[in-house]
């Protein structure tokens, strides 16, 4: 639990029971949501998998892997408001290869090293204390061979101004506060990370929202936010 900011927890907590309302604040989240799985797939190959999404909040990734044929995927978070959603809206919709669990990723690598195909850690990194603690986890968490996902946000005055000044405040996509200019991270040092705990960087995308057609597209750009891929050596 040492990795973990009780006030960024509280601030989801508060929004958990708007987790899968289309037009709520999660609504960019739900807006990305295919662009982030079709290039993770395209990469990783999903189906059949065993696939841990570390972060999972309310579940919107988690639970489009299981129906995009995933053998099994594990959703992990410490919001235990979320997970409740997350359970319930699983349940719903009838996914049987769709388990969540409220641990750290920390906690679950200590457990159940090298156990996962798949390991993805979307929109989390900006929000712990110790980012690389994270990184180091996800990489426990991941067999040899298998592919790990990141998403975040990058460290410049542009992300400042597109990422707090515009999406919380101008155009209000998000509530204001959702971000700390200080917690994002420079590609280079997520870089820096990666390889740290043995990881391969092998494709980066960049996340791009053009707000005249309200639409979002994966870009070479990763001057705001932006996706890292890795594999782990190995088989």
């Amino acid at each position: 639990m040492s990795n973990v900011d009780p006030h960024e927890l509280e601030k989801f907590s508060a929004a958990a029971h708007r987790w899968w309302d289309k037009d709520s604040e999660f609504r960019p989240l739900h807006e990305i949501n295919p662009l982030r799985l079709a290039w993770l797939d395209r990469l990783a190959s999903i189906r059949g998998k065993r696939v841990l999404d570390v972060g999972c909040g309310g579940g919107i990734l988690a639970e489009a892997m299981a129906t995009h044929g995933a053998a099994a995927v594990t959703g992990i978070d410490l919001g235990s408001k979320a997970l409740g959603v997350a359970r319930l809206h699983a349940l719903e919709s009838g996914l049987e290869n769709l388990d969540y669990v409220e641990i750290s990723a920390e906690a679950l690598a200590a457990a159940q090293p090298a156990s996962f195909d798949v390991v993805t850690c979307m929109e989390m990194l900006e929000h712990v204390p110790n980012p690389a603690s994270t990184v180091q986890a996800c990489a426990d968490l991941v067999r040899p061979g298998g592919w790990v996902f990141f998403s975040t946000i990058n460290r410049n005055p542009k992300a400042f101004l597109l990422a707090i000044v515009g999406a919380e405040y101008l155009l209000k996509l998000l509530p204001r506060g959702t971000h700390e200019y200080d917690r994002f991270l420079r590609p280079s040092e997520l870089a820096h990370h990666v390889r740290r705990v043995g990881l391969e960087l092998i494709d980066s995308q960049g996340l791009s929202y053009n707000p005249v057609t309200r639409r979002y597209r994966l870009a070479p750009d990763t001057s705001v936010n932006y996706l890292i891929a890795c594999r782990k050596p190995g088989r």
